[in-house]
């Protein structure tokens, strides 16, 4: 691999999503941006019916804009008692990127749910893109289940209310280590890194 510093874009302006991605890459001779280093960049819909089609439509936008490689992800909350929902509208459950009013909706629309079937899953799907055209796709998953109330103030996005059997807290009870560890784009980072080298090379 090239050992000069090159530039990847994380297409997100989510800071605390930046700083998971620049964990995983901090082995790597990379400078990692996001969207906040290019205010340029046109505003991105995300209007898809899947993960990979929103991430796919972010990626796309940034590496056509700026002519550098980019990862975009597009995760989500899939809650078992309703039906998948909130899904690939996550962000946007109860209002534009709200975490609290998400949350809150999350749980109006849990309750009377025994604890025994708030059952989720957390799922991330990466598009990796290199202006040459070289795709890169991979998925990553977090089963748990969804509490009754919010626990920690760590994490972001439904972090309070996601239970991990394996650390017995909610996300926003961990460390960023041990969220990477188990979480959903800490699983789909695992699943891109194997790949990522021949990727970045070609």
């Amino acid at each position: 691999m090239n050992k000069m510093t090159k530039s990847l874009i994380i297409a997100t302006n989510n800071p605390g999503k930046a700083r998971e991605f620049g964990e995983m890459f901090q082995d790597y001779d990379i400078e990692i941006k996001t969207l906040a280093d290019f205010p340029e960049i046109p505003e991105i819909k995300e209007n898809g019916i899947t993960f990979e089609e929103n991430a796919t439509k972010k990626v796309t936008t940034v590496v056509e804009a700026t002519g550098l490689p980019a990862i975009a992800d597009d995760s989500g909350l899939m809650v078992d008692a309703l039906h998948g929902d909130p899904g690939v509208f996550s962000a946007r459950y109860a209002g534009d990127h709200n975490d609290a009013a998400n949350n809150a909706k999350l749980l109006a629309n849990l309750g009377g749910v025994p604890e025994e079937k708030r059952t989720a899953t957390f799922h991330t799907t990466l598009v990796a893109l290199k202006p040459n055209g070289q795709k890169l796709v991979v998925n990553g998953e977090l089963n748990g289940r969804i509490l009754i109330a919010p626990r920690g103030d760590n994490g972001f996005g439904y972090d309070p209310l996601f239970w991990s059997d394996k650390y017995q807290k909610s996300l926003a009870q961990l460390s960023d280590a041990e969220k990477n560890s188990i979480s959903h784009r800490g699983a789909a980072l695992r699943n891109l890194m194997p790949k990522f080298d021949e990727w970045w090379g070609a």
